[in-house]
């Protein structure tokens, strides 16, 4: 790193009144989750291409996600997909994390890959699927409490295609049925995050279709109920950050899925076509984090940043350092904005100001920024150069072609 790069740098902050130490600390708690099925084979619904060195079991998707892990020092958890990352002895399992230097993350249910579930799976209208789909949501329970997950994350693909093909109100009960059981099988530690989409697979509609849905839910359900924001699953021109600021409000905002979306699928690298939409989340989150409102930033702290990307034609490691320097360098470029001066203008009405404040601090290239925090906690200050010049990408190989998949 160019000493003379981060001097001006810090000069520059240090006349805007920001911070530097402080911004450090924050950078250096910031902690991703990343995803198992972001390892393996996965991709669109139109074809997955295999690739060669892919992890053939939830052990394998392990020792990559530490990789990640050892070049950034962002990401010391990895959710697990139930049954993609079935084992015998999830205590074994929660060890081998351990040993890499990892824990295992959130638990996520898989309700839309098996045949019972075309038409639907806790609001399908027969009762024996609907028993089985709550019997699964009770098994992924009992799983996060061996791995000592704190999280579930729930996204349910039930919906409807056609006018007429299920009974909308009904549904929303059996919905609310189903959750009910399942929150009264966690222990006091345990958060569910409801997450929503506004279609696919179902295109008429679905059941969770958006944040004010998952929200009502989770109001429902009690205070260890949250409401988790895919940046995927929503419709164009959407204000998620507005979306954000409302949930933290109401102390229900529990996590995000960071994801990029251009059209309407959702598995393109966070920041990789909307950065300013990330930067501009970030913002409200650091907003809400200055409130003296002691609920609102215990909301704030408890937030579980993970990513939810299956990379199809990219190489997967790679692929997932990426995405995770994305969400950091959007956070670092938040951090510097001077929250008081966009108060002051937006407060005299300097509309234009105002805005300036704000989008100044995206404009920053906060490289020597990052680079010196990552000196400091002993990182290589060029993560994916690290990993690239490593001998791990060449050793997977042996692996060979076909590993674990959806």
């Amino acid at each position: 790193m160019s000493d003379k790069a981060y001097a001006l740098f810090e000069q520059q902050q240090q006349a805007r009144g920001i911070r530097l130490d402080e911004v450090k600390n924050r950078l250096k708690e910031l902690k991703i989750e990343t995803p198992s099925w972001g390892y393996g084979d996965s991709g669109t619904r139109f074809k997955v291409f295999q690739k060669t060195g892919v992890p053939r079991n939830p052990f394998e998707k392990l020792e990559d996600a530490a990789q990640v892990h050892k070049v950034t020092g962002l990401c010391p958890s990895v959710a697990i997909h139930i049954p993609w990352d079935k084992v015998e002895d999830y205590g074994k399992l929660r060890s081998h994390a351990e040993s890499l230097g990892l824990r295992i993350g959130a638990v996520n249910p898989n309700l839309f890959q098996d045949d019972d579930y075309m038409l639907g799976s806790v609001t399908h209208t027969d009762e024996a699927i609907r028993r089985k789909a709550i019997g699964h949501l009770l098994e992924c329970v009992d799983i996060a409490k061996e791995t000592g997950s704190r999280d579930l994350s729930l996204w349910f693909a039930d919906g409807t295609n056609y006018p007429g093909q299920g009974d909308i109100r009904r549904r929303k009960r059996w919905m609310l049925d189903a959750l009910s059981e399942m929150y009264k099988a966690l222990t006091p530690d345990m958060r569910m995050l409801i997450e929503y989409k506004a279609f696919e697979p179902a295109f008429y509609h679905t059941d969770i279709a958006d944040w004010g849905m998952a929200y009502n839910y989770a109001v429902k359900l009690g205070p260890q109920a949250a409401v988790l924001v895919d940046t995927g699953h929503h419709l164009p021109g959407a204000n998620i950050e507005h979306i954000v600021a409302y949930l933290i409000d109401e102390q229900r905002l529990g996590g995000f899925h960071f994801n990029s979306y251009k059209y309407a699928d959702d598995d393109l690298i966070v920041g990789s076509v909307n950065p300013y939409e990330l930067f501009l989340i970030f913002y409200q989150i650091l907003n809400a984090a200055n409130d003296e409102n002691a609920a609102i930033q215990s909301t704030v702290d408890s937030i579980a940043y993970m990513i939810d990307q299956s990379h199809n034609i990219e190489q997967k490691i790679p692929a997932m350092i990426r995405s995770v320097l994305n969400v950091q360098t959007q956070y670092a470029k938040a951090l510097l904005i001077h929250h008081d001066e966009v108060a002051e203008a937006a407060g005299r009405g300097d509309v234009l100001g105002a805005e300036d404040a704000v989008r100044r601090a995206f404009e920053f290239d906060v490289t020597p920024l990052l680079q010196a925090v990552r000196e400091e906690q002993g990182l290589p200050t060029d993560p994916m150069k690290a990993y690239l010049a490593g001998s791990y990408a060449q050793d997977i190989l042996a692996r060979g072609k076909g590993g674990a998949s959806w």
